[in-house]
């Protein structure tokens, strides 16, 4: 089937997976052999990929808008044809630039970062790889493909933060993330299948929303389909409260935790929700398409705990990369949210412009830590702004971004999230977004001013990065400055909705604002207010831990966050634990009741059957054998004893008679 846009890259998308993909497999089998170890290779692939999603996004502005569907017979299900091809649309377009462009910075980022690790070109094969899953997925035109790349990116997860595998913290780190994520996702396996027989057995995506627009799936269905796949999200994007494995994933290498807070894995879940928003919206009462304005529902609930928990506890971290990745789970809180509320538009905007903020910060981080040779705020850093000045002036730019610092790209969307949720009646999440603005404005500049002010407290010298470590923060810098205006309604621009936004939402859901409003300003003073609260208590010498020292609520405060509001105590004491007493049990009782009887069972049979083997075989089959051969030999023997006379004549007759007989014989043979 191929329907839509007859462009050749609107067509033939495939390529820009099957390019990353091929050069992952190269550079893992003969990477070593090339000059730069493999890395070409995979900066390579990735600025062709950039390239052709940059044709495949001219092909999609000036086509027609209409989604094109390529698809042809993948596998026969009995009577069913399941069918795998691609779906190009706004939303695809947008991600494949988003991903490829972030991938290239990355991989240049890399070959200065990692250029003396032990295993750089390993690291570059499975960062195409993670790559090219993500560009899968993205353009999938059914579920069970979304599976394959879902899943591929779980595993390139797991191997690179793991990477630095000889320090023990890494390695559990990694499987934390595996066990965590492939745990949710037994959500999509199940979602999918749901919505496979639910739908008349059919994987298609556009099939799956229009059934859903249409009331075309029985409600329970779809809500169980929804629900499990919402699962999924909750794991894969680190909503709370399965959240707590993205802060230990940063135990891997700087690089790869950029692309996947900024590009792939984490947005993925996001990108599930958008995807196919119908059916989540009709099955949870959504927006305008669910016909429920102002209701609650899951997905804004979990979106707006998420906000709220994981940035407080960004304030009393002193790791850099764990205060950013509890950035990035608040802001994913943003983006799921903003779909709970029936606001795709700015949900989608945030995702995209929070991709090159969040890439720009963690390699801003990777940037002073390459230098500084750690991590923690408040030993290693201080004072960096007039040594590392390009780093100083990009880390500044996306901090700011993050905040919601007008004219920067993060305002623009975090400002339609909170417009949107108003104008669809959601009030309270309304309010937990301005709260979110808030706090993030004080966690990033306690980071920025432990950071690039004050007092140089490391032991090192610092300097200025390398080009090839800066230009990408440059790059990012540049694109957060300007990717706000690609929909900025309050000033009559809305050409992400425009290019982006799916055809069945409303017409008031894409934005129809051009003047400054009431939460244009609101969301600007309450940034500026958390920006100069965080600076004026950071002048003064006060920071979490001696404001946590003046009154027994904050030190209560202070522990709960410290102790990340003892989840993972939870989960080690419940989970862990008790799979691992619940395994022992059953291993014993296996161990006791089955094994040790079979063992005793073999060893009484083998017992029984050498007693019979020994009556019956031994007595009476080996004894009358040896004993026949005795007895023969000692009848032959007596009998060959009158033989043996000692008398000559008696020899020489009987000589004679054989001869005789012999020639006789001989004879009548003639």
């Amino acid at each position: 089937m191929s329907c839509g846009v007859d462009g050749s890259m609107t067509r033939h998308p495939w390529v820009i997976p099957l390019t990353a993909a091929l050069a992952s497999v190269v550079i893992l089998f003969f990477g070593t052999r090339l000059p730069k170890r493999g890395a070409e290779l995979g900066i390579a692939s990735m600025a062709m990929g950039v390239a052709l999603s940059a044709w495949l996004a001219v092909e999609w502005i000036t086509g027609s808008g209409v989604p094109a569907v390529n698809q042809h017979v993948w596998f026969r299900y009995g009577d069913v044809n399941v069918d795998a091809g691609t779906l190009v649309d706004g939303l695809t377009v947008m991600m494949l630039v988003l991903v490829t462009v972030i991938s290239l910075l990355v991989q240049i980022y890399s070959t200065n970062y990692m250029k003396n690790d032990r295993r750089y070109t390993h690291f570059f094969a499975i960062l195409t790889l993670f790559t090219a899953a993500m560009e899968w997925l993205v353009m999938s035109a059914n579920t069970l493909q979304m599976v394959f790349g879902w899943e591929v990116m779980g595993l390139c997860s797991f191997l690179l933060i793991g990477h630095w595998w000889e320090e023990k913290s890494n390695v559990h780190a990694a499987m934390k993330a595996f066990l965590t994520t492939r745990a949710s996702d037994m959500g999509l396996v199940v979602g999918v299948i749901v919505l496979f027989f639910a739908a008349g057995q059919s994987f298609d995506v556009v099939e799956l929303n229009t059934l859903a627009l249409a009331d075309g799936i029985p409600h329970g269905l779809l809500l169980a389909g929804a629900v499990a796949l919402f699962v999924a999200v909750v794991g894969k994007s680190a909503q709370f409260p399965l959240h707590t494995w993205l802060p230990d994933a940063m135990a891997g290498p700087t690089p790869m935790s950029a692309l996947i807070h900024a590009a792939t894995m984490v947005v993925a879940g996001v990108f599930l929700l958008a995807r196919l928003f119908p059916v989540f919206a009709q099955a949870f009462s959504i927006g305008d398409i669910g016909n429920d304005l102002g209701g609650l529902n899951p997905i804004a609930v979990i979106g707006s705990i998420t906000i709220v928990i994981a940035a407080l506890l960004a304030f009393v971290q002193h790791d850099i990369k764990k205060v950013l990745s509890y950035s990035t789970v608040s802001q994913l809180g943003y983006m799921v949210m903003a779909f709970g509320v029936g606001a795709w538009t700015a949900g989608a905007f945030h995702l995209f412009t929070h991709a090159f903020l969040k890439a720009l910060l963690f390699l801003g981080a990777g940037s002073v830590s390459h230098v500084v040779h750690g991590f923690d705020l408040e030993r290693d850093m201080g004072g960096l702004r007039k040594s590392m000045p390009v780093t100083h002036v990009t880390f500044a730019i996306g901090s700011a971004a993050l905040i919601g610092i007008i004219p920067l790209s993060g305002f623009w969307s975090k400002e339609q999230i909170t417009a949107q949720a108003g104008a669809n009646g959601y009030v309270l999440f309304q309010v937990v977004a301005l709260v979110g603005t808030f706090l993030t404005a004080g966690y990033m500049t306690r980071c920025y001013y432990l950071m690039f002010w004050g007092k140089h407290r490391g032991s090192s010298h610092p300097h200025e990065s390398p080009l090839t470590i800066t230009l990408p923060c440059v790059a990012l810098a540049v694109a957060t400055l300007l990717i706000g205006f690609l929909e900025a309604p309050a000033l009559g621009i809305g050409l992400f909705s425009e290019w982006v936004a799916p055809a069945y939402l409303p017409a008031a859901e894409i934005g129809d604002r051009s003047t400054i409003d009431l939460v244009f300003v609101t969301e600007l003073l309450i940034a500026a207010a958390g920006v100069g609260l965080a600076a004026c208590a950071l002048t003064k010498g006060f920071g979490p831990r001696s404001l946590a020292q003046r009154s027994a609520p904050a030190r209560a405060m202070y522990g709960l966050l410290s102790n990340r509001y003892y989840l993972d105590w939870l989960y080690d004491r419940l989970v862990v634990n008790g799979i691992r007493r619940g395994l022992s049990w059953i291993v014993h009782w296996v161990d006791h009741n089955l094994i040790d009887n079979l063992v005793d069972l073999v060893g009484r049979s083998a017992v029984g059957t050498g007693v019979l083997v020994n009556r019956w075989f031994d007595t009476g089959v080996v004894d009358r054998v040896v004993n026949g051969t005795g007895g023969i030999a000692h009848r032959s023997g007596s009998a060959l004893g009158h033989v043996q006379s000692g008398k000559v004549q008696r020899y020489a007759g009987v000589m004679l008679g054989t001869v005789t007989f012999v020639a006789v014989l001989l004879t009548a043979m003639r």
